[in-house]
């Protein structure tokens, strides 16, 4: 799903929804059962990809990096289906990395969405 999102790589950092200040216009599209993402109307910029509980409360926020001057200097620490990257995606350094297999096993996804 991130990769169709996304063109190819998919960047985000946590945050916890008590410090997130949601201000401006947003438009939020329900893409699974389980998650929602969001974009800027007057520009189409991808702003977060969270999970949602049953009421669709935010759980927490998956934010876009380049949405903050400050990320410019934070390191990679993780990498998710990291056995299904693109050919020309391919990330160094010493970071976390998780297989498809690894992270669905503690994560909600979408079947057959990755095939």
């Amino acid at each position: 799903m991130c990769q169709r999102w996304s063109g190819g790589l998919f960047l985000c950092f946590d945050a916890d929804v008590s410090a997130v200040t949601v201000t401006g216009e947003v438009r939020r599209y329900r893409s699974s059962s389980f998650a929602e993402r969001a974009f800027c109307p007057r520009c189409g910029s991808h702003l977060w990809f969270n999970d949602v509980d049953a009421a669709g409360k935010p759980r927490s926020y998956e934010l876009m990096p380049g949405l903050f001057d400050a990320a410019r200097g934070w390191p990679l620490r993780s990498e998710v289906y990291a056995d299904r990257a693109m050919a020309s995606v391919h990330l160094a350094g010493d970071h976390r990395r998780k297989s498809r297999a690894e992270y669905e096993a503690g994560n909600p996804f979408v079947p057959g969405d990755t095939e």
